[in-house]
């Protein structure tokens, strides 16, 4: 087995922990951890991959900002202080029937894997990273402005109103 198979099957093994412990974990600021490093551990599977720009965007949009504003939200909301939730009769057989749904999803792609015979073909080009993040650049700025710009303001919009939903009022203890 070569370097890059072990690290894989390390990696593997650690996002898959790392995604059991976020779904397992009673508090919600360690479940924000777990989330922390899965996203690190699929930032290292891009590199794997030779996509550095995706490598550091993942790490810093969400391991950096977005998990930092779940963090803000869960100590502003205070969610250890919430009251727990009853369960609705209809959950737990929904949620079966999606997993079984899930599985047998993931099983067919397997299996649909294992037949493929053809080997995909590569990128006809080899291209300058520098020169592929310019690009990049240019037209997240250029054609895609305008839903950059929306989901700007969304995520402005949603930490004010998480602001403005935990905010006690004046005489309030």
């Amino acid at each position: 087995m070569d370097f890059t198979l072990i690290l894989f099957i390390v990696l593997a093994a650690v996002a898959v922990l790392t995604a059991i412990g976020m779904l397992v974990s009673r508090n919600a600021v360690y479940a924000a951890l777990f989330l922390v490093l899965n996203f690190a551990t699929v930032a290292i599977f891009y590199l794997m991959l030779g996509a550095p720009f995706i490598a550091m965007a993942q790490v810093t949009v969400y391991a950096g900002a977005i998990m930092v504003l779940f963090l803000f939200v869960i100590m502003l909301l205070g969610a250890e202080k919430l009251p727990k939730g009853g369960v609705l009769p209809w959950q737990r057989p929904l949620a079966i029937g999606l997993a079984a749904v899930l599985l047998a999803e993931a099983g067919y792609l397997l299996f649909q894997r294992i037949q493929m015979t053809t080997e995909l073909a590569g990128p006809g080009l080899e291209v300058n990273s520098v020169e592929a993040v310019r690009t990049l650049g240019l037209a997240l700025f250029n054609q895609y402005l305008l839903p950059f710009e929306v989901t700007s303001v969304l995520l402005l919009v949603a930490m004010i109103g998480a602001i403005v939903l935990t905010k006690k009022e004046k005489g309030e203890a």
